[in-house]
């Protein structure tokens, strides 16, 4: 059964455990402190309008965060989000095989309960255990008069927070297909907000100053403090030892655990992941594919960081797929976004218990656009199409009279207009070889109105041709010259190369025989050799033309083929096609 076939068995049969609870949850949780935070930078930045414009923030900020929805949300999601992430970096088998930029987020995540604590206890805490009323004066009182240290901190623990956040919305929409339109206005957001909150922080706090040489002020906001038990400060510093303590104290343990995880695997059966290349790797059992590329130090793409998302890891099984457990609902979902056929999975999904074979599909640097569907074309089938070749006669004999900057010019004239005349046509452009161009047709159609279009494409380059020997007629000793052979039959398509360097191409004995046209243009002096399959396939009456059996190099039959002297007079035979079409049509 391919991945699309399961992924319409199991919505049959829903099955709730095969759901990415974890990841889903500990986005759920993430969005949600992201958004407390940006509510509080933003009430931070009403500092900008006055001391008063932050007061009225907070009093709409504490409705939405302190009532009993918000409160179960806020703290709710603060410990979920620990909890998983948390365990996510128990379950990581090797710092090795997180990116910099996830190893740099968690990094961040980690120090926020640490900096944190004493803000969160000191306000929130005593405002629940001493009835304390933390206005934003009293806060900037704390922080930006008694204790400026402490102000640092927070403006620390805001770039620190902030950063964290907009990393992981960063890592969950760069694989929408809108986000890179959506990013124009997120970055400058992200990068704009904490500023304006840190210059709110220090405009509310020159303000709280300059109110503070009224003493009647000054004796009215420190009576809140004055009213507190005595026991009330000491309570807050020992709770903010106790949570830092006990914070680092919990990293430890976890830091421990995976030492005494990783003694324990040792001693346990590894098995051997097979890449091509003859390359052979040793990892634990239960160790993911991704996970054992990196920590093996085989590049291996997954533009998500290996949550399951992006498909760039994706792999093709080989020996021992057998032993491999099923994908998960979220997984197939993935898989059937992309198309992919049976025997592919997702790398940092499969976690082999046996020797598996696999074989990375994408090359290291593939970015995020190749985790969304490619067309057919681009991820390999057999079609039968129309192929072109174009080139230049004697170039070399004119690029040995001109100066490169001339020849350039020339050239980028000549491929312009050939280019031009071929997407005109309906085909797109594979490759420029030199002075040659090579050109597909069919790759969105079927075979005969490819075939029609090749046509068309040849007879629009003679005439492209003509103009641009007539615009360059004071830059040429004589006038360029061309010869295109066309061929249909079937080939293989696809997107093939290597890293920077992938088209969509085609490769087959149908390609080869259309270059060998091009060349046998030489030998009869023509501008255009068609064989006689593209006009059939056109249904194009090409007889008037003079026909050849042609030996050609590479084939073991003659091949019928039609020698036209000049392209352009393919414009007859081709009305002609196009009257009886619209005649039959008008008929219909």
């Amino acid at each position: 059964m391919d991945n699309a076939s399961a992924l319409r068995a199991r919505a049959l049969r829903f099955d709730w455990r095969s759901i990415d609870w974890f990841g889903r949850l500990r986005l759920a949780s993430g969005l949600t402190l992201f958004t407390f935070v940006g509510t509080h930078l933003l009430n931070h930045a009403l500092g900008l309008f006055g001391l008063d414009a932050m007061e009225l923030g907070r009093e709409v900020f504490t409705w939405l965060w302190r009532g009993w929805i918000g409160t179960i949300a806020l703290y709710g999601a603060a410990i979920l989000h620990l909890s998983l992430v948390l365990t996510s970096i128990f379950r990581k088998r090797g710092w090795r095989a997180v990116g910099w930029p996830e190893y740099l987020q968690i990094a961040l995540g980690l120090c926020v309960p640490l900096l944190v604590a004493q803000h969160a206890i000191a306000n929130r805490g005593a405002h629940e255990m001493f009835g304390l009323d933390d206005s934003y004066a009293l806060v900037l009182l704390a922080l930006w008069v008694q204790k400026p240290e402490l102000g640092l901190t927070q403006c620390l623990l805001i770039l620190i927070a902030w950063t964290h956040g907009s990393m992981g919305v960063h890592f969950w929409l760069r694989l929408k297909p809108y986000y890179p339109t959506l990013r124009r206005f997120l970055y400058p957001a992200a990068l704009l907000l904490p500023v304006l909150a840190i210059v709110g922080f220090v405009d509310g706090g020159r303000q709280l100053e300059a109110r503070l040489a009224d003493p009647i002020y000054r004796a009215r906001l420190v009576a809140p403090l004055r009213a507190l038990p005595p026991a009330a400060p000491v309570w807050v510093q020992e709770m903010t030892d106790r949570a830092q303590i006990g914070f680092a104290a919990l990293l430890g343990v976890l830091f421990a655990a995976r030492l005494a995880r990783g003694a324990f695997e040792r001693r346990r059966d590894f098995i051997v992941l097979s890449y091509p290349g003859e390359r052979r790797v040793n990892v634990r059992r239960g160790t993911s594919v991704l996970e054992a590329s990196r920590l093996s130090g085989i590049p291996h793409a997954s533009v998500c960081g290996g949550r399951g998302r992006c498909s760039t890891c994706r792999i093709r099984l080989g020996d021992g797929k057998a032993e491999v457990e099923p994908a998960g609902e979220d997984e197939l979902t993935v898989l059937a976004r992309i198309g992919a056929p049976e025997g592919v999975r997702l790398a940092c999904q499969v976690r082999p218990t046996h020797d598996l074979q696999v074989t990375p599909l994408l090359p290291p640097t593939a970015s995020a656009r190749d985790g969304f569907q490619r067309p057919a074309d681009h991820q390999g089938s057999e079609r039968e199409i129309a192929i072109l070749f174009a080139d230049l006669r004697a170039f070399t004999r004119f690029s040995e009279k001109k100066l490169p900057y001339d020849v350039v010019f020339v050239m980028n004239q000549y491929f312009r207009a050939m280019g031009e005349a071929i997407e005109h046509a309906g085909g797109t452009v594979d490759k420029f070889i030199g002075d040659g161009v090579m050109a597909l047709f069919g790759l969105d159609t079927d075979s005969g109105r490819g075939c029609a279009q090749a046509l068309v494409a040849a007879r629009d380059m003679s005439i492209a041709l003509r103009q641009l020997n007539q615009n360059l007629a004071n830059d040429l000793s004589e006038p360029l010259r061309i010869g295109i052979g066309i061929h249909a039959g079937t080939v293989i398509v696809g997107e093939m190369g290597h890293g920077r360097v992938m088209s969509v191409t085609a490769i087959g004995d149908a390609v080869n025989t259309a270059s060998r046209l091009e060349t046998i243009t030489k030998e009869f002096g023509a501008q255009l050799v068609v064989s006689k399959r593209v006009g059939k396939r056109a249904g194009v009456n090409l007889k008037v033309f003079p026909r050849m059996d042609l030996d050609v190099r590479g084939r073991s039959e003659v091949l019928a083929a039609y020698i036209i002297a000049d392209a352009q007079d393919l414009d007859r035979v081709l009305s002609a096609a196009a009257a009886v079409a619209e005649e039959g049509g008008a008929k219909a």
